[in-house]
């Protein structure tokens, strides 16, 4: 302990330290810069230096070539965030219920319930994507948010982790005690259980938006009209032909992919860094 005080009291570690945080700073947000960049140049700077840190005033002409297409990217961009918020609801709140069902109960199939449930984690989605399909055909779920919104409501990855975090944050005597006192169990889940899984729920909250932002595969089987495209379906549309790619175009889309990414994260921060605060105080 002695060892460790005297190490964090020493100012070269610490400068090393810091260069080290700042070298690291940089090589995560090097890709991104260059991505904003490339969305203000045109297809022949790209092409004959594709890093650049000096950009340029192609700006509005990658948006006609992003806008002239047949699809609207301001319609994409709020289809993405309809599926992405529904998603991300339905991901977080049903799965911390089932996380909350695997913890705060005793029943007799439960350990063999979580262990199917890790068995489905296994199962790649690819393998079950035509059967999916064939099943939103029938009940005449294609070209549907709703295909894209509520399977996210069974997420095995998302129970798993809120099993694990409830296992050690969330006090059952407390939940005796509610009981005690006459709340109902759904009540108890969304006053004493929900405010407690906050971290975890912010934490779960950006993957499960990452995730189903940057979704490709199922929308593009399952959506066909174009003003049902999310933003990252008509982003990979802009390549068309080897001959014919505009690459100021493409990052421009990107860019505005990734923008709302950024936007989630910085919201969401607070309670990741309250939920390690707690975990440290805990330990």
């Amino acid at each position: 302990m002695q060892k460790l005080e005297k190490r964090n009291g020493n100012p070269v570690y610490k400068t090393i330290i810091y260069i080290v945080c700042i070298i690291l700073t940089v090589l995560s947000l090097f890709p991104f810069v260059v991505m904003v960049i490339n969305s203000t140049r045109n297809t022949p700077q790209i092409q004959q230096h594709a890093v650049s840190l000096i950009p340029s005033h192609y700006l509005a002409q990658n948006w006609a070539v992003f806008n002239g297409k047949t699809f609207n990217p301001v319609r994409g961009f709020f289809n993405s965030l309809i599926i992405s918020s529904g998603s991300t609801i339905c991901t977080i709140y049903f799965s911390t219920l089932t996380a909350y069902a695997l913890v705060a109960y005793d029943w007799r199939l439960r350990n063999p319930f979580f262990t199917f449930i890790l068995c489905v984690m296994m199962i790649p989605a690819q393998i079950t994507s035509i059967g999916f399909y064939q099943f939103m055909y029938k009940i005449h779920l294609t070209n549907n948010f709703l295909a894209l919104i509520l399977p996210a409501i069974a997420a095995p990855q998302c129970v798993f982790f809120m099993r694990q975090f409830m296992l050690a944050s969330l006090p059952l005597e407390l939940l005796d005690s509610a009981r005690i006192d006459g709340s109902r169990e759904f009540h108890t889940f969304n006053t004493i259980s929900l405010p407690i899984m906050k971290p975890a729920m912010a934490t779960q909250g950006i993957f499960s938006f990452v995730f189903s932002w940057n979704q490709l595969f199922l929308p593009s089987i399952l959506l066909t009209n174009n003003e049902l495209y999310t933003l990252p379906l008509m982003v990979s549309q802009l390549k068309g032909d080897i001959y014919k790619v505009e690459y100021g175009a493409v990052y421009l889309g990107l860019t505005l992919s990734v923008l709302p990414l950024f936007v989630i994260y910085f919201a969401l921060s607070k309670y990741i860094i309250a939920g390690v605060a707690l975990g440290g105080v805990k330990g």
